[in-house]
């Protein structure tokens, strides 16, 4: 399906940045200004960013049909998980864009807003290619929360140049995608980014920088909320699914989740190397004792969930 493909080239833009990313020093003191890297990372951000959109619309809208702009109300689509997502895609690519705007020397608020807005940015511009095509439609909570997850980065850097809370994503496999795997995934990857019910999306704050005073808390340490959904076979309605010639009856329902959690950024190291790693590793949640509420009322304890 085209929602797979789509959800996957952003999986192949994510690595792709990471690659380039992890050519470049990854420390964020003010570094004398280079006009060659500007013009380099400009140049790659640009060819990357028009690639990207022109291979979308020539290629990958290919099975949809064209018509004029329009909008279309997804918000009850698959129990807002994929909203959490567009958010999480923004956070990242802007967190991505500062660093990269940071190793050119350009000034500190240039580099918050012109690299932390590059998320919003390329989102938007493919929600605005789905706006011209009937199978999809720009969707306004969609771009409600494209600006969200930027704004979240970007705020924190302007008023603590750092991120106090920092948003994070895990999977987990599920048994679903067997169900419908042309909507789920019908591989490992293809699920990690299509298979909606095994995703959380994680809120993690650090609380030496909350709590500066308490010297007993290690700086690496951090507290973090996350948010997830299950029993979704469709966006909004599931589909009667067979199992033995017997209905499987599956039921929808949100999960929250309270846990501890690592802020990787915060372990001081000298090895360029160990600082790469643990920028990209932060962007994920560390599976740790996890407690979990949902709503079928049931609460549950996870010695180690991801």
């Amino acid at each position: 399906m085209v929602r797979v493909k789509k959800i996957s080239c952003l999986i192949i833009t994510i690595l792709f940045l990471t690659q380039v990313r992890a050519q470049s020093p990854v420390d964020t003191t003010q570094r004398e200004y280079k006009p060659l890297r500007l013009g380099l990372v400009g140049g790659v951000g640009g060819l990357f960013y028009a690639g990207t959109l022109t291979g979308l619309a020539t290629v990958w809208y290919d099975d949809n049909h064209p018509t004029d702009f329009h909008f279309t109300n997804d918000n009850a689509g698959w129990m807002q998980i994929d909203k959490y997502g567009h958010a999480y895609t923004c956070y990242l690519y802007g967190k991505l864009g500062i660093k990269a705007m940071k190793w050119t020397g350009v000034k500190r608020k240039r580099a918050i807003w012109y690299g932390g807005a590059y998320g919003f940015l390329f989102m938007t511009s493919i929600e605005i290619l789905d706006a011209h095509y009937l199978e999809w439609g720009f969707s306004p909570m969609d771009a409600v929360a494209n600006a969200s997850g930027s704004l979240l980065l970007i705020g924190q850097e302007l008023a603590f140049n750092k991120q106090i809370l920092t948003y994070k994503f895990s999977y987990h496999h599920t048994e679903l995608a067997q169900y419908r795997p042309g909507v789920l995934g019908d591989s490992d990857l293809s699920r990690v980014v299509a298979d909606y019910n095994g995703q959380t999306f994680w809120l993690s704050l650090n609380l030496r920088s909350v709590f500066k005073h308490q010297e007993f808390l290690p700086k690496w340490l951090s507290i973090s909320g996350g948010y997830g959904a299950y029993g979704m076979l469709a966006s909004e309605v599931n589909p009667t699914v067979y199992k033995g010639g017997e209905i499987v009856p599956i039921e929808r329902y949100r999960s929250y989740y309270l846990s501890l959690d690592l802020d990787l950024d915060k372990i001081q190291t000298r090895s360029k190397f160990l600082k790469s790693t643990f920028f990209f590793l932060n962007l994920l949640k560390f599976p740790l004792p996890t407690i979990e509420f949902n709503t079928l009322g049931e609460r549950k304890f996870h010695p180690f969930f991801f």
